[in-house]
């Protein structure tokens, strides 16, 4: 689903004429014609992004959506999502936003999760305002007990790196 979605907004052709390619081509289809419909403009499609020295990632869209900065997010699933059940989809949005913010200054206002399953039930779930502010203070604390806990394991293991652990004195 994703590979027809980023050809799509690429304007390339793109084919799977395997059984589960078709069926993604239709999922794709679904969120086309209705998550897609309300993007006024394409900024850019699996785009990678970064925030210094802290994390990477890559989203699948930002544009502009109902006249906002917004980073999307495709998911396939088997089976309807609830809002409770998606909260790392939310932190990854946040991610996504706070690094797009940072590197290429720009102000993203809104994250759009489009899911679609094979039946072509599709759902989208949307963060902004204080929610999404919420998630980036929620994504930073997560990524903070990251960096604490893989710093005590270094620790713990009494790990000390050299340059020529790296480059074999290259």
């Amino acid at each position: 689903m994703h590979k027809f979605l980023e050809h799509y907004i690429l304007g390339t052709g793109y084919d799977d004429l395997t059984e589960i390619g078709q069926k993604a081509k239709t999922m794709a289809q679904k969120v086309i014609d209705v998550g897609l419909t309300p993007v006024d403009e394409w900024y850019g499609s699996e785009v990678t992004l970064y925030y210094p020295g802290l994390y990477a990632g890559s989203t699948d869209l930002v544009c502009s959506h109902n006249g906002r900065e917004t980073v999307v997010d495709f998911k396939q699933s088997n089976r309807p999502k609830k809002k409770e059940w998606i909260e790392d989809y939310y932190l990854q949005i946040a991610a996504y936003a706070m690094a797009h913010d940072y590197v290429h200054n720009s102000k993203i206002e809104q994250g759009v999760i489009m899911v679609c399953t094979p039946d072509l039930y599709y759902q989208e779930f949307k963060v902004e305002g204080p929610e999404l502010r919420r998630y980036k203070h929620e994504f930073l604390k997560r990524l903070d007990m990251y960096y604490d806990l893989l710093h005590d394991e270094k620790e713990k293991a009494k790990v000390e790196m050299n340059p020529e652990d790296f480059f074999n004195g290259a």
